[in-house]
């Protein structure tokens, strides 16, 4: 893969992309339809499995889950690049679906969600922010305490 502007700039951020998840089931991880590129849900998974389990705050503390969204983020981001070559093919980021694994009580999934939304904000400038949803769930795949699908232009 050839260098990028967008590779370049993670490098000076001090951030590597992991591997891009493999489907878990029978679906497509990215599909570009038209200039859009639609990612399914991702998790927060290191080596193919989750660092955390369980509800958010119960089981998995608030810090832990942010940093669950960022992870999470990272991993749609190697998804993006293994689907398009490079980053610097992402025009913006239109739209984010983020799932919170949460306790009936818990009501800060927008905090949760902002471990993501910063880190593409960091990567991607303004092109980074996009419009976003945080919901709770009261479960998620393999237990996972966030999941998140995106919608992205791209060049």
């Amino acid at each position: 893969m050839s260098r990028s502007r967008i590779g370049d700039h993670l490098e000076s951020l001090g951030i590597q992309l992991p591997s891009a998840p493999r489907p878990a089931g029978n679906y497509w991880n990215a599909l570009i339809v038209g200039d859009h590129l639609h990612l399914a849900g991702h998790g927060p998974l290191l080596e193919g499995r989750p660092p955390w389990r369980g509800s958010v705050p119960s089981q998995v503390s608030l810090e832990e889950a942010v940093e669950a969204a960022r992870l999470t983020a990272l991993n749609c981001l190697a998804t993006v690049e293994a689907t398009l070559g490079t980053l610097d093919r992402v025009e913006q980021v239109v739209r984010m679906f983020g799932m919170v694994n949460a306790d009936t009580d818990f009501t800060d999934h927008v905090t949760v969600l902002n471990g993501a939304s910063d880190l593409l904000v960091q990567v991607f400038g303004e092109q980074g922010r996009s419009v976003r949803a945080a919901v709770g769930m009261s479960s998620l795949p393999m237990g996972i305490p966030v999941e998140i699908e995106m919608q992205l232009a791209i060049k």
